[in-house]
């Protein structure tokens, strides 16, 4: 397998959390009421397995690599908006996070913000994902050799490996500060 399968799989998860949320949608819209347990598994699951895991992945590994290489300006361009894109999913989360945490101190006004920070998270994966697996990926896989490609998947399995324990070394520290 390359690298490109790698994320290509990430992606395949991402697409189906994504497409709960537009479930997720759907029901508030119905109900007029949020259910604060599946922003706070969703946000978990973007900011640790989309953002931190897979994001990663691209921007420490993949991304660092190809800034040493000679890209044609199409190229250079194309992973620019991909890390802004990473940027605006990342404040748009954060964003989410804030509504729902008004929404629960009973600012039923924050209703309408998370429906548009879902939407705005709804709207940007799908077309990200295709940009980097119909476009970005092939397009830039023809700056490494085989070699380098062996290399990076040996860094993706590595970083993966460390993930798992960051991700449990933070519920630690969350739950010692919830203890003072």
């Amino acid at each position: 397998m390359k690298p490109r399968g790698t994320l290509m799989i990430e992606h395949r998860l991402i697409e189906k959390v994504i497409g709960l949320l537009t479930e997720e949608d759907k029901i508030i819209t119905r109900d007029k009421k949020v259910n604060p347990m599946f922003i706070d598994m969703a946000v978990d699951f973007i900011r640790t397995y989309a953002d931190r895991t897979h994001h990663g992945k691209e921007e420490d590994i993949l991304f660092k690599t190809l800034s040493r290489k000679k890209m044609d300006p199409r190229d250079s361009k194309m992973m620019q908006d991909l890390i802004d894109e990473h940027k605006f999913a990342r404040k748009t989360v954060a964003e989410l996070v804030k509504a729902k945490e008004q929404y629960i101190s009973g600012d039923k006004g924050s209703l309408t913000i998370i429906r548009q920070k879902l939407k705005a998270l709804t709207d940007l994966y799908p077309e990200h994902i295709k940009k980097e697996d119909k476009e970005f990926f092939p397009s830039t896989e023809r700056y490494f050799s085989g070699a380098e490609l062996e290399k990076m998947l040996g860094e993706f399995y590595e970083f993966d490996k460390k993930m798992i324990h960051e991700k449990y070394q933070n519920v630690y520290r969350i739950l010692s500060e919830m203890m003072r």
